[in-house]
């Protein structure tokens, strides 16, 4: 059977407080057996007695201390997947305190790295202290998490549809919902997923610009750019990344672009092409506002016959409004004091 086919077996555990009382009995009935055999072989140095009580009380101890091993607590969105001399032996989900099978093992499904080699790494980088921490983040959790999780994906330069090198980067919200599949499916579930969103993210970039490009406004529109279209972009990413991990038993809840820019080395030719467009569109607006105001100025001039201009004068007037309006600077007023003709 392969391990694709392995399906969540639930499983049924005993009341870990009942079980607990029955430990807790079995270490006083074997207290009191030793004391009892001590007795005994103090009063009539009976060495048959003797040694038949220290041989229960070691049998009865050692009993204890493997049914003890079948304690397990579960906390809130967490499972345990076990498994019995490797093979899969069922998964507990509901929170409380339980008693399973004392042989079984516990299986976390992620790679947990030693203590030690924790420790020489950051010996090797130089830092120090804080040694209680280091070993608390190091220790083996044998439980599997099912709650909510974000992943941030690192900043990768890619180069979008137009072949412009771009740096992009995203934050993935997960959830293991199978953890059982989670454990057996993939050796490491989180490298998994870190990888799969790293490919994901990386190949739809490169299906996309970074920006419009084209003058035209229709076309501006109608085509998916990753700095305008986050939300459609996002959309593609969850259902690719959904696909590829739904092997392993994972849950993705959200895809979010937070890291877009243009790579180092054109970024200065890209922040000029922006500026030139801001500004061919502010002059655009500077004149269409400018002709709006001439017009308005010629109209009133005529209704309230202030003066009578011919042809030639109205485009002399036109062309000093349209100076003074679309000017960067102020404007210099020269005063004709004599005939305008």
């Amino acid at each position: 059977m392969s391990y694709c086919e392995i399906e969540e077996k639930e499983l049924k555990a005993a009341n870990g407080f009942l079980m607990l009382f029955v430990i807790i009995l079995l270490f006083v009935a074997t207290t009191a057996l030793f004391v009892y055999a001590m007795i005994a072989y103090e009063a009539d140095s009976n060495t048959f007695l003797f040694g038949f009580g220290i041989v229960q009380f070691c049998v009865l101890l050692t009993l204890g201390c493997i049914l003890c091993a079948g304690l397990k607590a579960v906390r809130p969105n967490e499972a345990y997947v076990f498994s019995l001399f490797g093979r899969y032996y069922g998964t507990l989900r509901k929170e409380g305190f339980w008693f399973v099978n004392p042989f079984v093992s516990a299986n976390a499904g992620v790679r947990a790295e030693s203590m030690f080699g924790m420790l020489a790494e950051k010996a090797a980088e130089g830092v120090s202290g804080k040694r209680g921490s280091q070993a608390r983040s190091a220790s083996i959790r044998k439980t599997v998490s099912l709650k909510v999780q974000t992943f941030v994906n690192g900043v990768q330069k890619v180069n979008d549809k137009l072949g412009n090198p771009i740096m992009v980067g995203a934050v993935v919200v997960w959830r293991i919902a199978d953890p059982t599949k989670a454990v057996f499916v993939v050796d490491d579930y989180k490298e998994y997923l870190s990888n799969q969103a790293d490919s994901i993210i990386r190949n739809v970039s490169r299906l996309y610009p970074y920006d419009n490009m084209s003058d035209d406004e229709n076309a501006e529109e109608s085509e998916l750019t990753l700095r305008g279209s986050a939300l459609e972009i996002a959309k593609r990413m969850n259902a690719e990344l959904q696909e590829k991990v739904e092997s392993a038993g994972i849950e993705i809840l959200d895809v979010r672009i937070n890291q877009l820019a243009y790579a180092e080395e054109i970024a200065s030719a890209m922040l000029q092409r922006q500026q030139a467009v801001a500004i061919i569109a502010a002059r655009k607006k500077i004149v269409e506002g400018a002709v709006s105001m001439v017009e308005m100025a010629l109209e009133r001039l005529k209704e309230d016959d202030v003066v009578s201009l011919d042809e030639e004068r109205k485009a002399q007037m036109v062309s000093n409004l349209l100076v003074v309006l679309c000017g960067n600077k102020d404007a210099q007023p020269v005063v004709n004091s004599g005939s305008i003709y």
